[in-house]
């Protein structure tokens, strides 16, 4: 006669454990109502600045040549994106903005793992690098006119000191922040110099990083828009370079289209960001979603 199995054997299904009877069930959403969910907000807000906007104009607080409504900048809108130079002028301005992120992204990691590692280096650099990102951008601008031109390395030279001080700090206060009782129990388990930077501190810097990392992009992109609007190259149509044409011209609604492509386009990589938040508020377990 076979034995009967044993009921004091360990239960390895999902549920076991006391520990989840607290945990609450939910159904796995379908991707439509996740997509739904995430985009509803921005719509809602979309709509409400369009709405303040047109009372705006209702008031006749600006003549329609000065301030035009949605309605005309949108059709203008509708009529650049049939066009190969709008387009252009996009590519144009995302290449220089992801080339500059991305040059600010390796020097700002770098000199925020080195000034955070010896004191003596933080003691003397940590207030130039606060120093360089409370600095305006703009003002860098005539000093990179005057070593490269009207160039290309102009702008990514403007873009890159106004982005890398930003991450920097991003991993300054990422590493201040980081539990002692995790450096010793690091340091306990035999990891010292680089190992307990890249197994422990740096780990537990992560959120503050992705925080140093989002607030950079928002300085790489206005210094951007600013090295473009006083920075003209020829034959190299751009996003600052059209709101400066429409402002040449005296052209209110196709200035107001360009603001509104700039903005959107900081709506989408925002949305990146938001993105690499979740992700990491999940890995630190203070997500509730």
């Amino acid at each position: 006669m076979p034995a009967e199995p044993s009921t004091d054997a360990p239960r390895h299904d999902a549920l076991a454990g006391v520990d989840a009877l607290d945990a609450p069930v939910h159904p796995h959403p379908r991707r439509a109502a996740v997509g739904w969910a995430a985009s509803w907000p921005k719509l809602a807000a979309a709509g409400i600045a369009l709405g303040a906007w047109q009372l705006v104009v209702a008031t006749h607080w600006r003549p329609p040549s000065v301030f035009p409504g949605p309605g005309p900048v949108l059709r203008a809108l509708g009529g650049e994106l049939r066009t190969g130079t709008f387009w252009t002028a996009v590519t144009t301005t995302m290449r220089r903005a992801g080339e500059g992120y991305l040059v600010a992204i390796g020097s700002g990691l770098l000199l925020g793992v080195a000034v955070s590692r010896v004191r003596s280096v933080r003691a003397a650099l940590g207030a130039l690098i606060t120093g360089l990102q409370t600095m305006p951008s703009i003002a860098w601008l005539p000093f990179a006119v005057l070593a490269f031109s009207a160039s290309e390395r102009a702008i990514l030279f403007v873009v890159v000191l106004g982005a890398a001080p930003a991450i920097a700090n991003g991993v300054l206060a990422g590493v201040d922040y980081v539990p002692a009782v995790l450096i010793r129990c690091g340091r306990s388990l035999g990891a010292r110099g680089w190992t307990l930077y890249r197994h422990v501190i740096l780990p537990a810097a992560l959120p503050a990083i992705v925080a140093g990392l989002k607030q950079g992009w928002a300085f790489a992109w206005r210094s951007l828009m600013a090295a473009e609007l006083l920075v003209g190259i020829a034959h190299r149509p751009s996003l600052g370079g059209a709101l400066e044409l429409a402002r040449d011209h005296h052209d209110a609604t196709a200035l107001l289209s360009s603001m509104l492509v700039i903005g959107a386009l900081g709506v989408l990589v925002d949305a990146v960001f938001a993105t690499a938040n979740g992700v990491v508020r999940r890995m630190w377990g203070t997500s509730t979603d």
